[in-house]
């Protein structure tokens, strides 16, 4: 019937993916159409098809590709992460931009001046915390971002911000989750003598390291490798599988389901 709804308007379809989760009976669809000489406007859209997702008693949007997806970027020192996703949103077929940065500290102002974009410092601290989220909040609004990436932002978030984005903040976690949740996972590894090292990629809920998975990937280690070893080959893992998520987020191929994704590739 969806299909049937595009033609009836005079849209041309461009891939449709469906998958059903078996567990929970639940069916998934991505589809993407053309608009041009689409019978219905863009902001008439949502209405038209709301009969449709009545019907099948649908949890459904409709989102547009046509304008880029503006990612603030969370980051404390570590550069590696926010370098590579300051790389791609460079690149013509990048769906996102990256119109400000957020910290709390200055280490990395240098490279966001060297890309020209904005740099905000807010130092947090256990008795500031509250009323630094508040302003952090306050200038995500004023700049109508849309999501929210943690390029190794080594603060936790209080359960009140995560709660403005829900399904829109993405981080990264320097393990192959659930595995070594929390701190230190890479001497976590080493001291279990793991022969793979991984790191993940989720959607920030107030439970820690617990959100969606949307990406993950792994490299093998062996017992010659120090703790040292095992950072320096989980960094090229983290900012990859980060980039990887930010991409897939930004062109609209993540449906949340539950505590876990249908990542339609």
């Amino acid at each position: 019937m969806i299909s049937g709804f595009i033609a009836q308007y005079g849209g041309n379809i461009i891939s449709l993916h469906e998958h059903v989760d078996s567990f929970d009976k639940t069916f998934f669809l991505r589809v993407v159409w053309d608009m041009n000489g689409f019978d219905i406007p863009g902001n008439e859209l949502d209405g038209a098809f709301n009969p449709v997702g009545k019907k099948f008693n649908a949890n459904w949007s409709i989102r547009y590709t046509g304008r880029k997806l503006r990612i603030a970027v969370m980051v404390s020192k570590y550069e590696h992460c926010l370098q590579e996703l300051l790389w791609r949103q460079r690149l013509p077929e990048s769906a996102y931009e990256i119109p400000l940065i957020i910290s709390n500290h200055h280490d990395l102002q240098p490279m966001a001046a060297y890309h020209q974009i904005p740099y905000h410092v807010f130092p947090i601290t256990k008795e500031n915390k509250d009323i630094q989220e508040q302003a952090e909040l306050k200038l995500l609004n004023e700049t109508n971002i849309d999501a929210i990436v943690l390029a190794r932002y080594m603060q936790v978030l209080s359960k009140s911000f995560v709660d403005h984005y829900p399904n829109r903040l993405i981080n990264i976690h320097h393990s192959f989750l659930p595995a070594f949740m929390g701190g230190n996972p890479y001497k976590q590894a080493y001291e279990r003598g793991v022969k793979i090292i991984g790191a993940t990629s989720h959607y920030v809920t107030e439970d820690l390291d617990e959100g969606p998975i949307i990406e993950q990937d792994i490299i093998r280690i062996s017992h010659r490798d120090s703790v040292n070893d095992l950072v320096r080959s989980g960094r090229d893992l983290e900012r990859i599988v980060l980039a990887r998520a930010v991409n897939l987020h930004a062109e609209h191929r993540i449906l949340v389901n539950g505590k876990k994704t249908v990542v339609f590739q």
